[in-house]
């Protein structure tokens, strides 16, 4: 197996980048990859309850800077990945999924039907909490993805919980599209100088984390 290509070494090649090149900036194929990264994700169903903003703005992310506790992350990255859920979801969203079902993959009403009227009867059983909470969940799956994916491109990144959502929903005008920030993935090249990229990763001993079981 290629070396470059061998996933693993990938994976030990990543850390979370605490100082960006402000410098470098990913060109488009790369920001191409991570955005079909991010639609291809696993997601429950395959609904996509999820959205993705890709901020390069500096002049924006210098805005959203002091809602995420000053990281400098936040505006040495080359571009600023936010995570977001749609709030609203509901059961017109099932029904765009299963009819966009039918238009790529030419199956009929007949087939789909019941599991469409399913996963509307499940959503109606649920309040606005519940699946707002699911979408969440989901969104932690595209992260993981977007994540192995940078490592698999040498792509730097960091995931990050620690910003204000409400003030970066504010800052990015998300209430208007019916999205709710709920992670970032600042992405970009790591610096010279950020210590920690010559550190060797720490890690418990396979025996210590997994257990088979015949």
């Amino acid at each position: 197996m290629n070396e470059e290509k061998n996933i693993i070494n990938s994976l030990k090649w990543r850390y979370a980048c605490k100082k960006f090149d402000k410098n470098r900036k990913l060109d488009q194929i790369q920001i191409d990859i991570l955005s079909n990264a991010f639609n291809l994700t696993a997601t429950s169903f395959g609904l996509q309850p999820l959205k993705m903003l890709i901020v390069k703005s500096d002049a924006l992310k210098a805005k959203l800077l002091p809602h995420a506790y000053f990281q400098p992350q936040i505006t040495t990255c080359s571009h600023l990945l936010v995570f977001c859920i749609d709030t609203a979801f509901d059961e017109k969203s099932i029904d765009a999924y299963f009819d966009l079902e039918k238009d790529i993959r030419g199956t009929s009403e007949e087939i789909v039907g019941k599991f469409r009227n399913q996963l509307k009867s499940i959503y109606k059983n649920k309040d606005r909490q519940q699946i707002d909470t699911s979408a969440i969940y989901q969104a932690y799956i595209s992260l993981g993805t977007l994540m192995t994916v940078c490592a698999e491109e040498r792509i730097d990144s960091c995931p990050m919980e620690g910003f204000n959502p409400v003030k970066f929903d504010d800052v990015l005008e998300l209430g208007k599209m019916n999205l709710r920030s709920v992670l970032l993935l600042p992405v970009g090249f790591r610096a010279d100088d950020d210590i920690m990229s010559s550190m060797k990763k720490v890690r418990k001993p396979l025996e210590q984390v997994i257990i088979e079981v015949d």
